[in-house]
């Protein structure tokens, strides 16, 4: 019997869109293509709704709602699809006490916030406010490209510093905070319609915000000649790194931009059971995403025509001005910056923060010889090794330079689930997270306290410590392991370095001690296994026997058998927590993002005296 195609056009559209529920969204446009009708099938709002839904980023009900501010679902898809792996939990080694990220939905956004080290509240875990930062925000546009938005806070003041999300890998396991470089087409446009050209590449990549550098009219020329650029860009990650540390820092020192009476607004919805501050919580997000998106459509459309070197005095001035002080040049290299004022062409723009570069790299090809340049560039920068490529050749290979966000796949070892970080990146570091499976039941995020009973300050010790535990399985020969990860200690000064297994328990091996701190009948298993000691120094912990009891409550608790003491543990729904929360207020942006700095204690907010708390154990 043979099958007739235009039966498939005949379904219904909520039948269709179930149908197309088993193919993936690229296999949905490709059915797209195959004829007129199948195109107004496939690219129907029900289809692209039933595929929105299949990503899993957010419920259906916040689909509807997202949906208000994009084009269409398609685009909205588009949107998660691309977001969907920067979703988790991000780490980094500095400071010790633990840098937890966790990124989650917002409003046609995901947010990155950071888990503060603190101690457990008069309410437990499960009710009382935990506190949170925020790190950086991914939004979407109307046409569902993404903007990056760095969060930060300096003199007071939060601030928001625009860039764009360079690429995202489904795999990735590395963010990297970096400057862009850019070049524009010489070979098929005429340099007159530079500025054209520009302000299409800025819109096409979301927010490329920095500014733009400028080229002669003869090398332009050359460029023409020649087809194009004739410079490759030097990758970012090749300078060394004082040299990426100062184009960070004057870079999101030109761009960053206020958000006028947003400083405490809301960056993702209230519980939905929370009707009414979940409704308030909506409009004041559209309000605010409103404001950001605005932004992004200021950087594409408001760039100026280029300005002749005799009316470029008073600006070029400014932007000198503004590099000595944001980047602290050698008195020779200012010099030279004097000495060449009022001879530069270049492209100001108004609507985030100045303009910069192209004076400086007009300077260094004006420079009486290269080798002149390149002598200046080396007082300026500090000392590097062969292996880095140089200052000079990235701010040259470049017309426009701009904050972006990169999500790699970058091949990492890893030590008892804990990732080996390069200390000199700029970067946060994806921490794999186990979903519970019939055989792996205990993975996943954990909270706890030492101390019994779970989950809730004692009287007698009102200032318990909050650590987040990290589950994971691992199998090694005969045995199954259970290793739990610190990834977040709350207290004054840290006891274990960050990432270190606070026990590991051999899910075969079962434990026939008895709990020390009561009745033994609500008990359902118990492991044996070995916790966390003082050891060879702080980097180097030992370890003591003990046993792992799981309650029927779903509780853990890990008892050293040396001391009794006892660690107790509750499953995290993180996402909830932080809904819930108390938000308090950045770091300045670049510590913000990655926090570079060895530190022993709580860098990121002020705790409560030390007489209101009381310290974990040691063993």
């Amino acid at each position: 019997m043979s099958s007739d195609p235009s039966l498939l056009l005949c379904l219904p559209d909520d039948l269709f869109a179930m149908v197309l529920r088993f193919l993936l969204p690229r296999d949905v446009c490709n059915l797209s293509l195959c004829c007129k009708s199948l195109h107004a099938c496939a690219s129907s709002e029900k289809v692209w709704l039933t595929q929105c839904d299949m990503v899993g980023v957010v419920p259906h009900g916040d689909l509807v709602e997202w949906r208000e501010g994009v084009s269409s679902y398609k685009a909205l898809c588009r949107f998660l699809l691309r977001v969907k792996p920067l979703l988790g939990i991000w780490v980094h080694q500095n400071p010790e006490l633990g840098n937890l990220v966790y990124v989650m939905p917002g409003f046609v956004s995901v947010v990155g916030c950071r888990i503060i080290p603190q101690e457990l509240g008069h309410l437990g875990i499960q009710d009382g406010p935990i506190q949170w930062s925020s790190v950086f925000e991914v939004i979407g546009d109307f046409d569902g490209s993404t903007t990056f938005f760095l969060h930060g806070r300096e003199e007071e003041t939060d601030y928001v510093h625009p860039g764009s999300v360079k690429y995202i890998d489904k795999s990735c396991n590395v963010l990297l905070l970096e400057i862009e470089g850019r070049v524009q087409d010489y070979g098929s446009s005429s340099s007159s319609s530079s500025s054209s050209s520009t302000t299409a590449l800025l819109h096409d990549s979301g927010a490329m915000i920095s500014g733009r550098v400028c080229r002669s009219n003869s090398e332009i020329s050359r460029l023409q000649r020649e087809g194009g650029n004739a410079e490759a860009i030097v990758p970012f990650n090749k300078l060394a790194f004082s040299d990426r540390k100062r184009l960070l820092e004057v870079t999101i020192g030109l761009v960053r931009q206020e958000v006028p009476g947003m400083d405490d607004g809301p960056l993702f919805p209230a519980m939905r059971d929370d009707c009414d501050n979940f409704h308030k919580n909506l409009v004041l997000l559209k309000e605010r995403r409103a404001i950001l998106c605005e932004m992004c459509s200021l950087v594409s459309s408001r760039i100026d025509n280029e300005e002749s070197s005799k009316g470029a005095d008073g600006p070029l001035q400014s932007e000198q001005d503004d590099i000595r002080k944001s980047c602290n040049w050698s008195k020779d290299f200012s010099n030279l910056l004097n000495k060449e004022k009022g001879h530069i062409q270049c492209t100001k723009k108004k609507s985030l923060g100045g303009y910069f570069w192209g004076g400086f790299k007009q300077i260094l090809r004006k420079s009486s010889s290269v080798n002149e340049s390149h002598a200046i560039l080396e007082k300026f920068t500090s000392r590097r090794e062969t292996k880095h490529a140089r200052l000079e050749d990235f701010l040259r290979s470049s017309d426009t330079i701009g904050l972006t966000l990169k999500a790699s796949t970058v091949k990492l070892s890893t030590y008892r689930a804990w990732p080996n970080m390069p200390d000199n990146w700029f970067a946060l570091f994806k921490m794999p997270l186990q979903v519970p499976s019939a055989d792996q039941i205990y993975a996943g995020l954990w909270g706890g306290t030492f101390g019994w009973p779970p989950g809730k300050p004692s009287q007698d010790k009102p200032g318990k410590a909050l650590f987040f535990l990290l589950l994971s399985y691992e199998e090694s020969q005969e045995q199954k392991l259970l290793i739990a990860t610190k990834i977040l200690e709350g207290t004054h000064y840290v006891l274990h370095p960050n990432g270190s297994a606070m026990f590991i328990v051999d899910i075969n091996q079962p434990s026939y001690d008895s709990f020390p701190c009561g009745s033994n009948t609500d008990i359902t298993h118990a492991f044996t296994g070995e916790g966390i000691s003082n050891g060879y120094g702080f980097r180097y912990p030992g370890s003591k026997p003990g046993s792992l009891f799981i309650f029927e409550n779903g509780v853990l608790a890990f008892v050293w058998k040396d001391t009794m003491s006892v660690l107790t543990l509750q499953r995290l729904h993180l996402q909830e927590l932080l809904k819930k929360g108390e938000r308090v207020p950045s770091l300045p942006p670049i510590n913000n993002f990655s926090y570079l700095t060895k530190s022993y204690s709580n860098v990121f907010t002020g705790f409560p005296s030390a007489s209101t708390s009381s310290p974990s154990p040691r063993f």
